[in-house]
């Protein structure tokens, strides 16, 4: 572990006043490590706004401005997909860590370019893969990693609502700004699945839908087949088009030479089928965005990352290579999708 010089409480900036800006401000303020230092977003209204609800903190349109105020040290991004690059570049540059919004960028060159830019910096940038950090997510690894199915070949993991952003002009809706479903929200199934199986992905073949109407202009509905390199295989699925709107499930099966674990969004704890019967592997209730922002707090330490950079930049290849396979409806060697 390489331990780093940090400050005792580190100075963290958002940029970005939308509704997911409320969940990693939440998880700042409920940090002994940190503090919020002050808000940035391109409409100066919303800006002063969100710092009004948040005890008076400084507020800009800005981000070069904001970058210079002495006490920042690090930055949360909750900006749309699109801008990760530009955000993510201008925070290499000042010198400070970042934690942004998933996906790491909305292109393969962008994601190495600002993994490269961090390196390059010497600084922490982390991916905000929440669902990594989740209980269900953390269980089912650590059931894995210890062992208890022998070794994982096959997962299948659905999580499907009714959701369909906050309106049909927002952004996440926009193919050029969110990348598209695959990049927006599948790509949470699509680096869980790897994670777990621990394995290098080699080829995807996906089919989507525009479930809720003909009008939507992206995906809403995703059907994903990843293929791996020692031969294991997840089929993933991926929605917000299920009616009502207040639909929740998730639905999970692994697979192992020994056993298969199963679990469903109604309880977080996971079923465990083996040779020698059924059992159960608890999950305790967790806050995934604040388990999410104190692993970064870790890692700006110098503890090895919970979501390595390379680990955000194959989940991007992933997820352009299922909006490639969907628009072409033939399978994409990964490696080969831009």
């Amino acid at each position: 572990m390489e331990q780093r010089s940090v400050p005792s409480r580190i100075g963290t900036l958002l940029v970005g006043a939308g509704f997911i800006a409320e969940v990693h401000a939440a998880a700042v303020t409920a940090s002994d490590r940190a503090h919020l230092v002050g808000i940035v977003d391109t409409d100066p209204g919303r800006a002063a706004a969100f710092s009004r609800s948040h005890g008076a903190i400084p507020h800009t349109d800005d981000l070069a401005e904001a970058l210079a105020w002495p006490d920042v040290d690090a930055v949360v991004a909750c900006t749309p997909n699109h801008t990760h690059l530009g955000v993510g570049a201008a925070v290499a540059a000042a010198g400070k860590h970042l934690l942004v919004e998933k996906p790491l960028a909305t292109t393969v060159a962008d994601a190495q370019a600002l993994a490269a830019a961090f390196a390059a910096a010497g600084r922490v940038l982390m991916a905000a893969h929440s669902h990594r950090h989740h209980g269900y997510g953390r269980t089912v690894k650590d059931a894995i990693d210890a062992g208890v199915i022998g070794s994982p070949a096959h997962v299948r993991l659905s999580i499907l609502g009714g959701w369909i952003w906050t309106g049909w002009d927002a952004w996440a809706a926009d193919p050029v700004a969110s990348g598209g479903h695959a990049l927006h929200n599948g790509v949470h199934v699509l680096d869980l699945a790897t994670w777990w199986l621990s394995a290098d992905p080699v080829r995807v073949y996906a089919r989507g839908r525009h479930q809720t109407a003909a009008e939507l202009r992206i995906n809403d509905y995703l059907e994903m087949v990843v293929e791996y390199a020692g031969g294991e295989v997840a089929v993933l699925e991926m929605s917000r088009a299920h009616r009502p709107g207040s639909f929740g499930l998730r639905d999970l099966r692994v697979v192992g030479s020994a056993g298969m674990i199963s679990e469903d969004w109604a309880d977080e704890a996971a079923f465990l089928f083996t040779e020698g019967g059924t059992g159960l592997v608890a999950a305790a209730g967790v806050d995934g965005f604040g388990a999410q922002f104190e692993s970064w707090l870790d890692t700006i330490g110098g503890a090895p990352p919970a979501m390595p950079v390379s680990d955000a930049v194959r989940a991007v290849e992933l997820a352009v290579a299922v909006e490639e396979s969907v628009s072409t409806g033939r399978p994409v060697e990964l490696g080969v999708a831009a």
